[in-house]
């Protein structure tokens, strides 16, 4: 079978500085693809650049709605859009903050529907029959301990992925996402670092290990590929079977 291509195709990771992000750009990049990187933060970027010189890079907080959707409507039209960028603020239910809730919200739901509407519409405008994928979580699906605000953020972008692929759809734009276990980069550290809790999740998937950031990239990949031409809709665990027991 034919490796998969993505020649002469434009597309925007978010979250692409570290971790996940920056794993599936430099898989897409690899694959052909003219990728355009976006982080808040310039250091990982210009990190990620100097390895990648012909990978572009865009730095901005995309908490901030109006200037993510001027920047973002000032790169021109992609073909694909990944959107992975997020935070996680892990504490008690009963100590759930408002600033927290909004902070977590801004960049896990809103954004996504920001930076989204903006590709999509220029999607539609240039009849590119494009794919986006949301990074999503098994935080969305299962209660986990301390997760509150940041499961329920998760619970929501699953919602708006499967409305966005309803009404994409009849567009030629593919929306899917992919709902990971615990992968160890340094956001998912915030929540798992700790040995005992790190035990009680691992006792929970069936094959008793944490995830590796090639196989989320793995996922995406496929989901953005011709190979998922008729997936849409979709929330693909990658889980190693927590989802199941």
């Amino acid at each position: 079978m034919m490796e998969i291509s993505f020649k002469g195709k434009r597309i925007l990771v978010t979250g692409a500085g570290q971790g996940i992000g920056r794993g599936i750009a430099v898989e897409l990049w690899r694959a052909g693809a003219n990728i355009v990187a976006l982080s808040r933060t310039r250091s990982h970027l210009e990190a990620l650049q100097s390895e990648y010189p012909s990978i572009d890079i865009v730095d901005v907080d995309i908490a901030d709605w109006e200037k993510t959707r001027g920047i973002v409507e000032s790169l021109g039209p992609f073909d694909a859009l990944v959107n992975n960028a997020a935070i996680a603020i892990c504490e008690p239910f009963l100590t759930c903050s408002s600033s927290n809730f909004d902070k977590t919200f801004d960049v896990n739901v809103k954004a996504v529907l920001n930076i989204s509407q903006v590709v999509a519409r220029k999607m539609i405008e240039k009849k590119i029959n494009g794919a986006i994928v949301n990074i999503s979580s098994q935080a969305s699906k299962a209660a986990l301990q301390d997760h509150t605000i940041y499961s329920a953020s998760k619970a929501a972008l699953d919602a708006l992925t499967r409305a966005m692929a309803l009404e994409l759809g009849p567009q030629g734009i593919r929306v899917n996402a992919v709902n990971p276990t615990v992968i160890m980069t340094a956001m998912a550290k915030v929540g798992w670092s700790d040995e005992k809790k790190s035990s009680e999740m691992l006792s929970k998937i069936p094959l008793r290990r944490f995830g590796e950031v090639q196989e989320v990239v793995n996922a995406v990949v496929f989901l953005l590929s011709e190979r998922a031409s008729m997936i849409t809709g979709v929330e693909l665990p990658v889980d190693g079977g927590f989802l199941a027991t």
